[in-house]
């Protein structure tokens, strides 16, 4: 867990986001991939590698 993300990403939101309680995921200059929780911008962050970040997104496709 990375405590700031670097400035020079961009952070999208799910089309689906509503009322302020979301999800932002942003790739990252090395390649993994960001995620964090709107309500805590300036709040930790996770971090996934490419292989992590797609089995995720799968088993979210597939339930």
């Amino acid at each position: 867990m990375t405590s700031l993300p670097p400035p020079e990403i961009t952070w999208k939101v799910s089309s689906r986001c509503n009322n302020g309680s979301c999800v932002a995921v942003a790739p990252l200059p090395d390649g993994r991939i960001a995620v964090r929780d709107t309500k805590q911008a300036d709040g930790p962050m996770l971090s996934f590698s490419g292989d992590e970040w797609h089995a995720f997104i799968g088993q979210i496709k597939h339930s």
